[in-house]
C-alpha cells in the first residue's frame, strides 16, 4: 500500500477536501491493520474564523502551522479526540477535519477500540448494521475506532512506516519519547461530483455561510 505523495496535500484546501473522499485511512497498531473509506470532511482555511488558526499559533494547534500532509489531533469537550489532515505550504495553518469513514478493514478491532461489547461478529461481519454504522459516523467514534489519540499528533501521513510524533510536549516527556506511529492514507474510489454533497460546517458559531463540509451523498456513515 502506498500513502498519497506530499503534493497531494499541498494543494488548495478545499481541492484536497474534495479529493480525499473515497480515499482510505489506513492505520496499523501492531500486528493489526484498520482500513476506513473515507466519507465525510470539513474544511478549515486560513483567515477562516472558524478554525484553530484563526488568532495565531498556539501549544495546541502547532501541527496544524506545519507543512501539508501530517496529521492535527486535538482534544474536545474533555473527553474526545478529532482528527485533522493538514493541508497547504508550511506556515498556511490550513487543515481538514476527517468527520466519517465507512470501516472496510479490521472490524472487530474498531469494536474492540470503541469497547462495545455487545456487538456480535460473524465472521468478520456484524449482524446488526446500526452498531457497524454507529462505529465510525462521526469524528470522535472515527478516532476511537482508530486508535488515534494525542500520540499521532504530527504523524506524518507520507510515510507507511512508523515516524514520530511532531508534538514538542510529547517529544519533551521522558515516557513518550518513543512515541511512534503508523498512519496513512492510500487511493481509493474516486468519487464523482453527482455523488458529492456539500453545506455548512457542523457545531461551529461563525462562517456559517462557508459551504466546506464535503460528503458521499446516500453513504449511510456520513454523520447526518
Amino acid at each position: 500500500m502506498k500513502p498519497l505523495p506530499r503534493s497531494f496535500y499541498l494543494r488548495p484546501t478545499l481541492k484536497v477536501a474534495r479529493d480525499l473522499l473515497g480515499k482510505c485511512i489506513v492505520r496499523k497498531i501492531g500486528s493489526k491493520l484498520i482500513i476506513g473509506k473515507i466519507v465525510e470532511v470539513e474544511a478549515y482555511c486560513e483567515r477562516d474564523s472558524a478554525s484553530h488558526t484563526f488568532h495565531g499559533r498556539s501549544n495546541r494547534n502547532e501541527v496544524m502551522f506545519g507543512e501539508g500532509g501530517h496529521l492535527y489531533v486535538y482534544f474536545t469537550y474533555g473527553m474526545h479526540f478529532c482528527s485533522n489532515v493538514v493541508t497547504g505550504a508550511e506556515g498556511a495553518g490550513e487543515a481538514v477535519l476527517i468527520r466519517a469513514v465507512e470501516p472496510l478493514t479490521g472490524i472487530e478491532v474498531m469494536t474492540k477500540n470503541r469497547q462495545k461489547g455487545r456487538l456480535h461478529l460473524s465472521d468478520g461481519v456484524f449482524l446488526n448494521r446500526a452498531d457497524l454504522i454507529n462505529l465510525t459516523n462521526g469524528p470522535a467514534k472515527f478516532c476511537q475506532a482508530f486508535g488515534i489519540t494525542r500520540k499521532e499528533n504530527g504523524a506524518d501521513l507520507c510515510q507507511s512506516k512508523e515516524s514520530p510524533a511532531r508534538d514538542r510536549h510529547l517529544r519533551s516527556s521522558a515516557s513518550l519519547a518513543t512515541v511512534t506511529s503508523t498512519i496513512f492514507i492510500i487511493d481509493g474510489t474516486t468519487i464523482p461530483l453527482s455523488l458529492t454533497g456539500r453545506s455548512a460546517r457542523i457545531g461551529i458559531r461563525t462562517a456559517l455561510d462557508k459551504k466546506w463540509r464535503f460528503f458521499v451523498k446516500g453513504n449511510p456513515w456520513v454523520s447526518r
